[in-house]
């Protein structure tokens, strides 16, 4: 007895296993696509972060270009003033180029951050591109067996059941052909029974048949008779 339990509340545990893994596989594909669909979003807010980044980094370039031109058309500038004689104007131009190279390293260090800050984003969003392709794709694989085998399941719970059906009807009619095998012997039992008590009915019956003794006249006989003498005009 103790050992019929212990195999029950074996299979108890084993069921209840089973619908717990079941709800649990069922609530991971919802997080899952819960999951993606919070990925996709962060994805699109990072491809607009990284968008800002690349503009600010364009700017910043631009500035720092500007920059450079600028202290080159001063120095252009100086050199001809110095080449007057004009010291006062030589020295208002170095001063603004003085100026403009005490900014510059932090324009060139803010271009460079920009720049370094857009190639790291740009990367990271291609990786979480592509893990985010594949984990879709293998979500789709997913729900794509899962649909074939659903409706599988279905075709063979569909057809399982006119099997059934056919082999009852066939059941049926083996039934039907074997009662009627019984008549059949029966029938064949009772002429011979027949036979058996008039014995002398029997033998003519087989001497007519076998066309020794004539049978008696019916209105067939007769017709048959009219039929085969030649016509005679009245």
């Amino acid at each position: 007895m103790m050992n019929v339990w212990s195999k029950l509340l074996t299979a108890l545990r084993g069921g209840a296993n089973e619908v717990g893994e079941a709800l649990v596989d069922g609530q991971a594909l919802r997080i899952l696509e819960q999951e993606i669909r919070d990925a996709d979003t962060q994805l699109h807010k990072s491809k607009e972060a990284l968008a800002q980044i690349m503009a600010k980094h364009m700017l910043a370039t631009e500035r720092e270009k500007n920059s450079t031109a600028k202290i080159e058309e001063l120095e252009h500038y100086a050199l001809k003033a110095l080449a007057s004689g004009d010291e006062t104007l030589a020295t208002e131009l170095a001063e603004k180029i003085a100026s403009l190279e005490i900014r510059m390293p932090e324009t060139q260090a803010q271009t460079a951050s920009l720049g370094s800050s857009a190639a790291q984003l740009r990367k990271a969003i291609t990786m979480a591109q592509d893990r985010l392709q594949t984990l879709k794709q293998q979500m789709d694989s997913v729900k794509t067996t899962e649909s074939v085998q659903t409706a599988q399941l279905a075709v063979t719970q569909s057809c399982g059941a006119p099997k059934a059906s056919l082999q009852v009807a066939a059941q049926s009619l083996d039934r039907i052909k074997l009662k009627q095998a019984e008549l059949g012997a029966k029938i064949e039992a009772t002429d011979q029974l027949a036979e058996l008590s008039n014995p002398d009915a029997a033998l003519e019956n087989k001497l007519m048949a076998a066309g020794i003794v004539p049978s008696k006249p019916s209105a067939a006989s007769v017709l048959t008779r009219l039929r085969a003498r030649p016509h005679t005009e009245a």
